[in-house]
């Protein structure tokens, strides 16, 4: 039986600004992405079943349908169901280091490297770009978790730009244990508070979306200036988000006095991060952290930005 391990890292937002509603109901956003280090791994191999089995070394994960890795190889086997049918079923079984519900991309990045590994297990030969479509019907993350690296993202954050790799550069992630955040909520409470700001028209959409592109931090990451990436980090949904968790606004805070490159809230969060330029760096900002708050109920994670989407372990 032909059995893929593949490597799924987790993603950051480095910019996320909110531009007005889409018709579909979703938010039209304009995004800079970066996958960093961080990862899950996956075992992926066909089953001789007609069945698709889904195990999982974190508890709060389901291994049902409800699961996105799950509804991935679903997807598959609607789409390719003479090759399901000549194949039969799949076997995923995640190692879960990525935290769970923490705004990183750990289930969209999951349900990216089901999408690889069967394409590789029923060898299919599907593109990137031909995954990555498929991976849109999913979740507006996953086009980006299959390619990674540096990119901007429009739309609902499926259509992607790549940049310049940041390879260079580390994180201190931290995140409470008792914590969460949900997503939908966030940008609900945006819309609440912001939608009088929402551009509405197609031209204003697409000049706003154009900005990006000849802007500052678009500029400091060709550029690869960790400083100046640092200072231009944004987060529309900090907004909402800090003034009603004040744990997340206090762990924003000690990140800033520890006088990082920058620091910001990833995607809704809860989790933040610190840009560091090195790993000691990075090492000694988590103790320095560790000991302003000194909680047991904060987790910390380092990480080093990279180049790599899903890709097959070695």
């Amino acid at each position: 039986m032909k059995s893929y391990s593949l490597i799924a890292p987790a993603k950051i937002n480095l910019y996320l600004e909110i531009i007005g509603d889409r018709p579909d109901g979703f938010h039209e956003l304009v995004m800079i992405l970066q996958s960093i280090e961080l990862a899950d791994r996956l075992q992926i191999k066909s089953n001789n079943t007609q069945k698709i089995s889904l195990h999982c070394n974190h508890p709060q994960l389901p291994a049902d349908r409800t699961n996105l890795a799950y509804r991935a190889a679903q997807l598959m086997c609607e789409e390719f169901p003479d090759i399901y049918d000549n194949y039969g079923g799949i076997d995923i079984t995640i190692e879960k280091n990525i935290p769970v519900a923490a705004g990183l991309a750990g289930g969209s990045t999951d349900a990216a490297a089901v999408l690889v590994g069967i394409n590789l297990i029923w060898e299919l030969g599907l593109t990137q770009p031909e995954l990555q479509e498929l991976g849109a019907k999913l979740g507006s993350d996953i086009p980006f978790c299959i390619s990674g690296g540096t990119a901007i993202a429009t739309g609902k954050g499926e259509q992607l730009d790549p940049l310049n790799d940041l390879d260079h550069l580390w994180v201190v992630l931290a995140k409470y244990n008792n914590l969460g955040i949900s997503t939908p909520w966030a940008y609900q409470a945006y819309r609440q508070q912001f939608g009088d700001t929402y551009v509405l028209d197609k031209e204003g959409i697409k000049s706003r979306t154009a900005q990006i592109h000849s802007g500052p931090l678009v500029s400091a990451i060709i550029h690869k200036d960790g400083a100046a990436i640092g200072k231009l980090l944004h987060n529309d949904l900090e907004k909402v988000v800090l003034p009603e968790i004040p744990q997340v606004a206090q762990l924003r805070r000690a990140f800033a006095e520890t006088g990082v490159l920058g620091t910001m809230m990833s995607g809704s969060g809860p989790t933040v991060f610190a840009l560091c330029e090195s790993e000691v760096r990075a090492q000694q900002v988590k103790q320095e952290v560790s000991e302003m708050i000194g909680d047991p109920e904060l987790n910390f994670w380092i990480s080093k930005l990279t180049s790599a989407g899903i890709q097959v372990a070695s």
